[in-house]
């Protein structure tokens, strides 16, 4: 998730679906805790890996390109069965499904947790990441189908105050984990939780299911998008360690233009797809989904490196990294209903072009910080401008993808959205990875060059380029050329940060650029 925000498209879901099997208060009430207890540790998760990151690195010895594919393994599950997932629940029964997916989210939170190399945490995550395909839309199916039109309203502002709740916290707490206890707790703490989650789903949640809905689950399509998404994103993040010229390098991404190419053959074929091309005829709905990707894009791609600033150039603690994007979180919680009510007051494209203008200033603003300084002035005004900015664009957002499509497909439109939000931010990180590594490298040549750093020292550096910031320093240097040379790699990382944070703004001024020319002036 981008693993900062939810999807756009969340309750839309919840509102789709018919009620199967409405339930009564009471068991409606263990319904909401089983289902908001699973969604927010689907969400949660992301969040603390991230402020994970740096510990972990430190700990496995691992380079950037190793805590890329932490993040990717999980993401591109996620992000290319995300829909699958939706629709085995309606066909083999949704608690059931929702039941494995928890279950394999929490086995596979234990072997992250006791993962002795990043091999095995990326395959564990990975994992992960298919656990999470099976939880989160069957959580989302659940609600829908366990409380009728009338009280779904109620429902989802539980869900969802449960969910922001959650959000907030969790990377607190998780920063507080790894401060005093280790990184390897943020996973650890899955486990009591999903316990409690199947244990009451087996008393309390009731089964449903529409296997007309899912009268074809969508194999091919499944297999298919994710090989190609794998190939991509292996292209893309090897590139820094293998470079473009590397065979194999060449030989996926070849691969992934095929696979992803077949995918929409496939798609646009078969009777039942997972991704109904025939929704993106409709403008709005293109419109909205590309603004989607680029916003999303930004948002994933540049927050990746967010925590491995502060916490590896800035000195933050873990805790107050964890802290930091608190002030995003609450704006997103408290702005969400006053957001809502725009589209309403002025159509869909003025707060679709206004919000997205807003979080490029914000990106921007991430610019301005070097080394040092207070998180008040550096990163705090920042983290407002970009919570104001995406605050005024998501609750439009999905508003937008609700009205752009007949009432029977809200809820495949509402999957398709949140599956874009998804695989823009899984490519994002792969793309900018590239983009950092390279900047990062040429700025602490120059630098070395410019401070007259003996060239011996240089080549020693040169294998630990890929760990960025937490490039190990030559033991065999006095105190002062050692200080020499931190200073050089962190204001290093910061030149990268910078551009990174460029081709944010740059995102996110074509997201307003996308609503200006296909969102219309009203919800017609």
């Amino acid at each position: 998730m981008l693993p900062i925000l939810r999807e756009p498209c969340g309750e839309s879901v919840i509102r789709s679906l018919p009620a199967a099997a409405p339930c009564s208060k009471r068991a409606g009430r263990w319904v909401l805790a089983a289902t908001t207890l699973a969604s927010s540790m689907a969400f949660i998760d992301g969040t603390v890996v991230n402020v994970a990151l740096p510990a972990l690195q430190a700990n496995l010895n691992a380079t950037i390109v190793d805590v890329q594919w932490v993040i990717e393994a999980y993401s591109l599950l996620l992000a290319a069965l995300l829909l699958v997932g939706g629709s085995l629940g309606d066909h083999y029964g949704r608690r059931r499904i929702f039941l494995i997916g928890t279950a394999l989210f929490a086995l596979a939170s234990a072997w992250c947790g006791l993962a002795p190399n990043t091999a095995q945490l990326i395959s564990a995550r990975a994992a992960q990441g298919l656990g999470a395909a099976l939880l989160v839309p069957g959580s989302l199916a659940i609600i829908s189908s366990s409380f009728p039109e009338n009280e779904r309203g109620r429902a989802i502002g539980t869900w969802s105050g449960f969910s922001a709740i959650t959000t907030a916290v969790g990377p607190v707490i998780g920063g507080w984990l790894i401060e005093h206890i280790s990184w390897r707790a943020v996973f650890f703490i899955n486990i009591p939780i999903a316990l409690l989650v199947i244990f009451i789903s087996l008393g309390s949640v009731p089964e449903s299911s529409d296997k007309e809905s899912a009268a074809g689950l969508d194999w091919w399509g499944a297999i298919v998008g994710t090989l190609g998404l794998g190939a991509l994103v292996y292209g893309l993040i090897e590139s820094s360690r293998l470079g473009f010229g590397d065979r194999s390098l060449i030989a996926a991404l070849v691969v992934a233009i095929a696979l992803l190419a077949l995918f929409f053959i496939v798609e646009a074929r078969i009777p039942h797809p997972m991704l109904p091309l025939s929704l993106f005829r409709s403008r709005m709905f293109a419109g909205a989904n590309l603004l989607t990707f680029l916003l999303y894009g930004a948002l994933g791609g540049t927050l990746f490196f967010l925590p491995l600033n502060l916490i590896q150039v800035q000195h933050y603690s873990a805790t107050a990294a964890g802290a930091a994007f608190l002030p995003f979180i609450l704006i997103m919680f408290l702005l969400s209903r006053w957001a809502g009510g725009l589209v309403e007051r002025y159509g869909p494209r003025l707060p679709l072009v206004v919000g997205p203008l807003i979080a490029a200033c914000g990106f921007a603003l991430f610019m301005l910080p070097s080394v040092g300084g207070s998180y008040w002035t550096n990163f705090f005004p920042a983290t407002v401008v970009l919570g104001l900015g995406m605050a005024i664009s998501v609750a439009p957002l999905t508003t937008t993808v609700m009205n752009s499509v007949a009432q029977n497909r809200v809820g495949i439109a509402s999957g398709v959205n949140n599956a874009v939000a998804r695989s823009a931010g899984l490519i994002a990180i792969a793309a900018l990875g590239i983009v950092m590594l390279q900047v990062f490298n040429h700025a602490l040549d120059r630098r070395l060059a410019e401070w007259n750093v003996p060239a011996s020292v240089s080549r020693s550096l040169q294998v630990e380029r890929t760990k960025l910031a937490d490039i190990a320093l030559p033991d065999d240097q006095d105190p002062a050329m050692r200080q020499l040379i931190r200073r050089a790699v962190e204001e290093s990382f910061v030149s990268g940060f910078r551009v990174v944070m460029i081709i944010g703004t740059a995102l996110s001024l074509a997201g307003a650029g996308t609503a200006l020319t296909l969102i219309g002036r009203s919800n017609a």
